[in-house]
């Protein structure tokens, strides 16, 4: 990464887990557009690398991600409006997209450790993670309508299937701010926990998932995806194909061997 985009979000690696943290803390994790890059290579090279069997996403300061940063958003506008470019939003399709898919779509499990206000496109990429260990303070709004945008970052892929498309809509056309424990009863997050305990609890979560069985975790994610737009049929015949490959893992056997001989397993992620 470059300089500017390695200062915008934070990689590390330790014991199998990869933890991928939004720092822009003063602009309250504003997504810029080396913040973006710097966020979509990270997650691309957690999905490529064989020694990541997990991914924590988080952030820095008292926000997780209020979305675009929209002081550089209006230099785009008006930058795009005087060249006669009416895409002043190819954002989405540059950074955004490739965001979402590539935490929805690595074969791995993606934690979000959500420390506090996740906005716009900060609510969707925590909706496209697997799982969401919330703070007690923080809180969740679409965004998008109030600032005369339509949805983005897999919005409106995600929020109907977790809600339903009734209280999506009113969420998406009445944008306002949703506690943490408001939002775990709608059933947006896994957990909420103290705020002073997020950082350890999110880790605590995503350690146990980067020592798990990664080869039937990419099969629960793949399914779950693919279950949501197919039949049953096919879903069953999607399940007949993963299930295949997780029997033929080492941590299956693994798993046999360790329940005859009443012992917990020791997983290898392959």
């Amino acid at each position: 990464m470059a300089d500017e985009q390695a200062n915008t979000v934070l990689y590390d690696v330790n014991e199998g887990l990869a933890t991928i943290t939004l720092n822009r803390p003063d602009a309250m994790n504003a997504l810029n557009t080396a913040a973006k890059v710097a966020l979509r290579d990270a997650l691309l090279e957690a999905s490529a690398d064989p020694s990541v069997r997990a991914v924590l996403l988080t952030a820095t300061g008292r926000a997780f991600c209020v979305g675009q940063d929209l002081k550089e958003h209006v230099a785009t506008l008006a930058a795009t409006r005087e060249a006669g470019d009416g895409n002043a939003l190819s954002t989405v399709r540059e950074h955004y997209n490739p965001i979402v898919r590539a935490i929805t779509e690595m074969p791995k499990p993606v934690v979000a450790g959500v420390n506090g206000v996740a906005a716009g496109a900060g609510f969707g990429f925590a909706l496209a993670a697997d799982y969401r260990v919330v703070a007690d303070t923080a809180s969740f709004n679409t965004s998008f309508a109030g600032v005369a945008l339509t949805a983005d970052s897999g919005v409106s892929w995600t929020l109907p299937r977790l809600i339903g498309q009734t209280l999506a809509a009113d969420l998406l056309f009445f944008p306002r701010s949703i506690s943490a424990q408001d939002a775990l009863e709608l059933g947006l997050v896994n957990r909420v926990v103290p705020a002073a305990e997020l950082a350890d609890r999110a880790a605590e979560v995503a350690r146990t998932l980067a020592a798990g069985p990664t080869v039937a975790y990419a099969g629960l994610k793949a399914s779950m995806a693919y279950g949501a737009g197919h039949t049953l049929a096919e879903a069953l015949e999607k399940e007949d194909e993963l299930q295949t490959r997780a029997g033929a893992s080492q941590d299956h056997t693994i798993a046999v061997e360790a329940f005859l001989k009443k012992e917990k397993p020791v997983y290898l992620g392959k």
